[in-house]
Parts: C-alpha cells; structure tokens; sequence
C-alpha cells in the first residue's frame, strides 16, 4: 500500500473514532476496510501527529486497549477547513478549468461543487472571474473526433502504438470519447482490427472526418473504464519480473497483478500483457534493475536484444 493510500486512511480515521467512543477495533477495522493489525498499526502513528510544537498536549491521545478505542484529544482535526482568499481563488480557478476538460463535468457533481466554493468564497469568487485558463486536452485533434461523434460519420486516423512503436494508418467508427486516470481517449470500432480500440488523442498525428457514415457493430463499446484503460484479456500472458527497490515506480504506472515484497527490499511483480514487444522494451529499459522471472520468451528476447546493443558498442 503506498504512502498516499495510507495518509488519506489517517485523515479519515480521527473523525471516523470521535463519533464512535469506545467502538470495538475489529468493528473499525471492517468499516474502514483494512485488517485489525493494519489499523493498530495506523492508531499506533497517530500517537505521533498533532499540531506544531509537539509536545505531549500537542499530539492525538487515545485510550486503545485490546478490544476498544477512544479519541481523547484530536489536536484540532475536526475543526473545518477554512481557506485563505488566496487559496479559495486558486481552488475556484483550477474547477472552472478542470469542469472544461472532457468527461468531467458529467453527473454535475463538479458544478455544485463549484458553485457551493463561489458561494463561500465571495470576494475572491469574484477575483476569479478575471482569470481565463485555456485547457487543450486534445486540442484541433478533439474537434474533429467529436464533430465526427456529433455527425455520425467515420475517421481515418494516422496513430502512434506505443506498445509496438509503430505509426499506423486506420480507419474507425467513433462511439465516444472517455476521460481516464488524466488522459483523452477515442473509444472506436477499428475496422483494421475488427474489434473495439481505445486510442490516446495525444498520440493521433492526424485526424479527418470522412464523408461516409460511422457503423460500429451493435452493442460494441461502452464498457466499463474505472478500473483503467487496459484490460487484460484471459490468454494474455503473464510476466513476472524482480525489480530493484529503485524500479518501485513501475507499480504505479502499469497494473499489477501482484507484487510481493523480498527480504533484500527488493520486489517481484506480475503484470499481464498483449505484447511481450512493450514488456521487452520496458524490461530493456530498466536495465540492472529487472530481471525476467517469466516466461522464458520474454528472458531469451531480451537477452538477444541486449548482446545487440552491445555490439555496437564495441565497434
């Protein structure tokens, strides 16, 4: 679990005891969705948190026995948030660009949000008014997807694959565009592919709308995206690499089935992939810090791929 996970289950911990006195520690632990030793061990840190200073009446006190936990002293952290003109400004600012970008503004949440902040910021609100923020999620690219969507008709696109590092030309039948984890995709019927494609709007070189009508087979798109954009097929293989503590990173960029922490600090995940082309690139680019667990293709391709690196090297 990493640090950000941990810190916004902290801040949601001390509100949560202060209305539940002497609430049995399993019973939280379920509500919280964490295991009884993980939020011992969060109540055990919050001993050390408080307000500066931090002496002993600065820091979160508690009575925590072995069944049962009270919030005694919560140094401050159910007092509400109250915000600087400054810092409401900047808050009412990056909302009114944020509620530009596409998909954001779905279901209005963003707009009640905003306008609950204006209303609670007055003067500053007003501040806002004089500041234009210009946002280019995808830009002249964008335009043509959705004037396409809007009209019914098809694309030719010319797209960069980043898996393969290769640029394609294709034609498409768009459905919609999507907004994912701070990225514009076109959801599309690819006509290359016969198959539904997600494409990244930054990485369409060249977008034009044709004259003929857009036709995506009934029923094709629409799927659910909340868990991210790439979703492993059933016969997509499996690869497991050792990664050194300074390749951590990779666990937060791509999807990991697990990951499995060793005694030396190191880790070894599994991921899966539809190209074993991409996973060889990214093995190759972290260099000393992954070695291939598995399968023996990826090891064997890599292994190639680095003696002929090296050959030119050593010419």
């Amino acid at each position: 679990m990493s640090g950000t996970d941990r810190l916004g289950r902290l801040l949601a911990v001390v509100p949560y005891l202060l209305v539940r006195p002497g609430i049995r520690v399993a019973d939280a632990a379920a509500d919280l969705g964490v295991t009884e030793a993980q939020l011992r061990d969060d109540l055990q840190l919050l001993f050390l948190c408080g307000l500066p200073g931090y002496g002993p009446g600065d820091l979160i006190d508690m009575v925590l026995d072995e069944e049962t936990v009270t919030i005694t002293f919560d140094a401050g952290i159910s007092r509400p948030l109250r915000l600087t003109a400054d810092e409401a400004l900047a808050l009412v600012v990056a909302l009114r660009a944020l509620a530009e970008v596409p998909g954001m503004g779905a279901g209005g949440a963003l707009e009640r949000a905003l306008a609950k902040l204006e209303s609670a910021a007055g003067d500053a609100a007003a501040e806002a008014r004089r500041v234009t923020v210009q946002m280019d999620p995808g830009g002249e690219r964008l335009t043509v997807v959705r004037g396409a969507i809007d009209r019914g008709r098809a694309l030719r696109i010319t797209y960069y694959t980043a898996a393969r590092d290769a640029t394609t030309e294709r034609v498409v039948d768009p459905i919609r565009v999507l907004l994912v984890e701070g990225r514009t995709y076109l959801e599309a019927w690819c006509r290359r592919a016969e198959a539904v494609r997600r494409f990244r709007l930054d990485r369409i070189d060249a977008a034009t709308e044709l004259a003929e009508p857009a036709a995506p087979p009934a029923g094709a798109g629409g799927g659910d995206v909340t868990g991210g954009i790439f979703q492993p097929e059933p016969g997509d293989p499996t690869v497991t690499l050792r990664l050194d503590r300074r390749a951590r990173w990779v666990t937060e960029y791509y999807p990991c089935e697990t990951v499995e922490e060793q005694p030396d600090g190191n880790i070894v995940v599994t991921l899966r992939t539809g190209d074993l082309g991409w996973a060889r690139r990214l093995v190759l680019g972290l260099g000393a810090d992954a070695e291939v667990l598995s399968p023996t293709e990826l090891a064997l391709s890599v292994r190639s791929a680095a003696r002929t690196a090296l050959k030119y090297y050593s010419n």
